[in-house]
C-alpha cells in the first residue's frame, strides 16, 4: 500500500513561488508519481508526472515552463515548484501514484494523497 502525504500549499501573490511536497511511503519506487489539481467547480487536471525509476518528467501544456518536479531519493519525496504563479492556478493539488509508466488522466493512478490548496491572489 502506497500512502502519500501533500505539504506546501498557501497563500501567494501572482507572479510569486511555492514548493509542494509529498512525502511517499511503501512500495512506491518502481511508481510514477504526479500531481493533480482540482479547482471549485472544475474536474481534476493532470499538472506534472515523475517516473521515479528512470527520472523521466512530462508536464501539462499550462504549466511547462514554470513549474517543475523533481524527486529526493533520500527523503522518498517528490517536489512541484510552481513559479510564476497565475490566479488560474488557485486549486486543491493532489499527489498521486501509479504502477507503470507515466499517465495523465486520474483513473489511471491507484493512489491519492489529501490534497493540499493553493491560492494565488491577483
Amino acid at each position: 500500500q502506497v500512502q502519500l502525504v501533500e505539504s506546501g500549499g498557501g497563500l501567494v501573490q501572482a507572479g510569486g513561488s511555492l514548493r509542494l511536497s509529498c512525502a511517499a511511503s511503501g512500495p512506491f519506487r518502481t511508481y510514477t508519481l504526479g500531481w493533480f489539481r482540482q479547482a471549485p467547480g472544475k474536474e481534476r487536471q493532470f499538472v506534472a508526472a515523475i517516473k521515479w525509476t528512470v527520472y523521466s518528467t512530462y508536464y501539462a501544456d499550462s504549466v511547462k515552463g514554470r513549474f517543475t518536479i523533481s524527486k529526493d531519493n533520500a527523503k522518498n519525496t517528490v517536489y512541484l515548484q510552481m513559479n510564476s504563479l497565475k490566479p488560474e492556478d488557485t486549486a486543491v493539488y493532489y499527489c498521486a501514484a501509479r504502477p507503470g509508466p507515466i499517465a495523465t488522466t486520474e483513473i489511471e493512478y491507484n493512489y491519492w494523497g489529501q490534497g493540499t490548496q493553493v491560492t494565488v491572489s491577483s
